[in-house]
């Protein structure tokens, strides 16, 4: 089984995941998705959270941040919350793993953080 179509899996096996994509934010494309229940669209989820996360990394930059300080950006919406997880070792080539979550059914954030460092390595490769 092909590594990112395992860690899509994997992540959407996290309590309450709906859906799941891994992104190549330099070049704004879906490298894979899952979903279940989530109904977004995850090229438009590509375009414009990669727009999201090169900006935090431009204005990081600007305040004197490393780029590797970024864990995660967290939206929180009434129903949801998305998680865009950059990939440490590929930060710079811009890869991210964007999670998203019925809020109801959420685990405690540590935990979900806990599972998608555990598949950065399936990624990194």
């Amino acid at each position: 089984m092909d590594t990112v179509e395992t860690a899509l899996k994997k992540a959407l096996a996290i309590g309450g995941a709906t859906g799941v994509a891994i992104v190549d934010f330099q070049q704004r494309r879906v490298l894979g998705s899952l979903d279940h229940g989530s109904g977004l669209d995850m090229d438009k989820v590509a375009y414009g959270d990669s727009d999201v996360m090169r900006a935090k990394l431009y204005t990081l930059e600007l305040l004197g941040y490393a780029p590797d300080s970024v864990e995660d950006i967290l939206i929180t919406l009434d129903g949801e919350l998305h998680m865009i997880r950059p990939l440490p070792r590929l930060r710079e080539g811009g890869i991210f793993i964007y999670l998203v979550l019925d809020r109801d059914r959420t685990p405690p954030l540590d935990e979900i953080r806990q599972h998608l460092r555990a598949l950065e390595p399936l990624l990194e490769l």
